[in-house]
């Protein structure tokens, strides 16, 4: 069955840096563009950065803008999110998302998702 799970969340000083992961199984995972999303309490789930198929686009939300990268390694099944300079505003639950659009129908894959927190 399809599994995602993610794991490097923590506690963190604001100006810190950690790395996510996320470690796919179950499906083609080449085949789907892998996502990071983050959910804050009481706010909607957002998307925060993104990779396509291939490594050949990527996306990320104005708020983590060169501070956060996003990447994948295909022979892994992996997807990573390295995010820098750390603020309390980044504290969420973090989760993997793989989406993949066949024959016009799409498919979405969610981890159960790792939290992170920045304060001081």
């Amino acid at each position: 069955q399809v599994r995602l799970v993610e794991s490097g969340g923590g506690f963190m000083q604001p100006g810190g840096s950690l790395r996510l992961s996320c470690s796919a199984s179950g499906f083609i995972f080449s085949w789907h563009v892998m996502n990071w999303y983050r959910q804050a309490p009481g706010k909607e789930r957002e998307l925060v950065a993104g990779m396509a198929t291939g490594g050949s686009r990527t996306d990320y939300a104005d708020s983590v803008k060169g501070r956060f990268t996003i990447s994948r390694d295909d022979a892994k099944n992996m997807v990573y999110l390295q995010m820098h300079r750390l603020k309390p505003e980044d504290t969420a639950v973090y989760y993997c998302n793989a989406r993949g659009t066949f024959y016009q129908k799409t498919y979405d894959y969610w981890g159960q998702g790792t939290q992170v927190t920045v304060s001081s």
